[in-house]
């Protein structure tokens, strides 16, 4: 769809119309293409950040490409929602369903935009670059470029890489699952050890494992926690909503919990794909390690103040 619109000549004119809004922010209104491209593939949007010519308007973009909800991060808060948030049924619960979700999608955007002015007058600090931008006509996409551009530029590209990262990290999900040491699994020690920090942040131990584990894919995350659960040694999905809900009051979840996951969701350390493209695109293990710290840190400190009010 991205490749289409940019083949349209629609793309320039999105930059153009939001420069001002991100120039506010430090940044470049670039940085909106590749934000919106984000919340399909965070790794896709780190590598369409080449689009911006300024390496420190750049560098915020891919910094903060991960404060936006990924496709691998929607399902997980549309599910907690729907179990915690909206019960009843009917077009009532789907459009208060909606608001919620816009909710958390415009707190990605708003904290994009916040991280964007941190980073800009501290560890990147600089003038915003004014561009000039020729706006090409609107014209008719080619599909047979659109079809190779997106298919081998962009997805065989990031799917590699993925399966890159899933293979070894699987295979350590799988021996923390069923390798015992004394009468319980490795991962049910991992979890106890980090149940103090867990807690402190309104999750538990067996959540911020779940979140180190699904490294390789946040669709995989509630998975792991389930699988944690239920002591169970392989990954473990489960499509009834009600079902799903039990099981995690039943392990403690309240709303405060709920809230902080979704939060925790939102924000917290890029995927592995995400990792080794920021690793490709800036060439530095600096620039790739703040990019882990800076989400995980605003998901740290707000579900903590979430938590104590809570």
């Amino acid at each position: 769809m991205f490749t289409l619109l940019e083949d349209s000549g629609y793309l320039p004119r999105i930059a153009f119309n939001l420069d001002r809004c991100f120039r506010c922010s430090g940044a470049c209104g670039k940085q909106a293409i590749t934000m919106a491209m984000g919340f399909g593939c965070n790794a896709c949007g780190v590598t369409g950040c080449r689009i911006i010519d300024s390496k420190r308007e750049r560098l915020i973009a891919v910094i903060t490409n991960s404060l936006v909800p990924c496709n691998g991060r929607f399902p997980t808060i549309i599910a907690i929602i729907t179990m915690f948030f909206v019960t009843a049924s009917g077009a009532f619960s789907s459009v208060l369903s909606a608001v919620i979700l816009l909710a958390v999608i415009i707190l990605g955007v708003l904290m994009t935009f916040l991280v964007s002015k941190l980073l800009s007058v501290t560890v990147l600090r600089g003038v915003p670059s004014s561009f000039t931008l020729e706006l090409p006509p609107y014209r008719r996409p080619q599909i047979g470029k659109v079809l190779v551009r997106s298919i081998f530029d962009r997805t065989i590209f990031v799917l590699i890489r993925a399966c890159v990262a899933a293979a070894p990290c699987g295979l350590i999900i799988w021996i923390l699952a069923n390798v015992d040491a004394g009468d319980r699994s490795l991962l049910a020690h991992a979890s106890e050890f980090l149940d103090p920090f867990g807690r402190f942040i309104g999750l538990d131990g067996v959540i911020v494992l779940g979140f180190i584990l699904g490294f390789p894919a946040n669709e995989i995350v509630v998975p792991i926690i389930l699988m944690a659960y239920l002591a169970q040694g392989s990954l473990t999905e489960i499509t009834d909503t009600s079902e799903l809900c039990r099981i995690l009051t039943d392990n403690g979840w309240d709303l405060t919990t709920a809230i902080c996951m979704i939060i925790f969701t939102l924000f917290h350390f890029p995927c592995a794909t995400t990792c080794m493209t920021i690793k490709k695109e800036t060439g530095s293990l600096k620039w790739t390690a703040v990019s882990v710290i800076v989400p995980l840190a605003v998901g740290i400190l707000l579900c903590s103040i979430v938590s104590r009010i809570g």
